[in-house]
């Protein structure tokens, strides 16, 4: 694929596959379309390994912060469950968006939590909300773990943040759906392997294997879930889509 940007004209040209196409710069499709482009280098540059939340790295892009800030608002959980803990800025954000609502915890799961994440997890004024369980997020033993941390009444999301294959996240959406409550959400975390497959840092199977293909296939046997976008709850322009590294990333569980 091939941009030509002409800030001059205005004007924006895109080759790809021996088609042509130019689109006005100062658009909605414009914006999507340098959108792309900003994802894909800022990808490869690391750009999400620059940001902590309160004193723990948190690898997510901010634009993915506050959306997911704005369904929790809307969901009101009384439990998140993350897959998915490496330094553990992740939990301490859903944490502080906990305690900011007076209401919900954390349950963090990783097949290891080094010690020093640990140590300093355990150590931060929001560990009192958080619950870290170690182990393979697809193993019986560890799914039963998460599962006893949660009541029956609870309002339960679910974000999958750990192994971004397609046959990890699978087995991870087959195993932690049914803890979704109705009405609430099931994230798939960095759909965007399969934008960054051909980046420098990238790697040519992402085309194929990545959680997008994890996700078309669950959804197809799984009318109880289906794909959206959540509603913007503010909006005075005419954009229309999130920028993410987490494309067709929220399940809503419709019953």
């Amino acid at each position: 694929m091939k941009w030509t940007i002409d800030t001059e004209a205005g004007l924006i040209s895109k080759d790809e596959d021996g088609a042509s196409q130019t689109i006005p710069l100062y658009s909605t499709d414009g914006f999507e379309e340098l959108s792309e482009l900003w994802l894909k280098v800022g990808w490869n540059q690391k750009h999400v390994y620059t940001f902590s939340w309160l004193g723990r790295p948190i690898i997510q892009l901010p634009d993915d912060m506050i959306r997911i800030q704005e369904v929790l608002h809307h969901v009101q959980p009384d439990v998140i469950v993350e897959c998915g803990v490496a330094h553990g800025g992740s939990l301490i954000y859903y944490a502080s968006l906990c305690k900011l609502a007076g209401r919900g915890r954390i349950v963090g799961i990783d097949i290891e939590i080094r010690p020093h994440n640990r140590e300093a997890i355990e150590a931060h004024p929001l560990a009192g909300l958080i619950t870290l369980i170690e182990g393979s997020s697809t193993e019986l033993e560890t799914v039963a773990a998460a599962a006893a941390e949660i009541r029956h009444d609870e309002k339960v999301l679910v974000i999958l943040d750990s192994n971004h294959t397609k046959a990890h996240v699978w087995a991870e959406l087959e195993a932690y759906a049914p803890f979704v409550s109705v009405d609430s959400y099931l994230v798939v975390m960095d759909g965007i392997m399969r934008l960054v497959a051909d980046t420098p840092r990238g790697n040519p199977e992402w085309v194929d294997d990545n959680p997008v293909g994890a996700i078309d296939e669950f959804v197809r046997d799984h009318p109880e879930f289906v794909l959206e976008q959540p509603a913007w709850p503010f909006n005075e322009s005419q954009l229309r889509s999130n920028v993410t590294y987490s494309p067709q990333g929220y399940l809503r569980r419709v019953r």
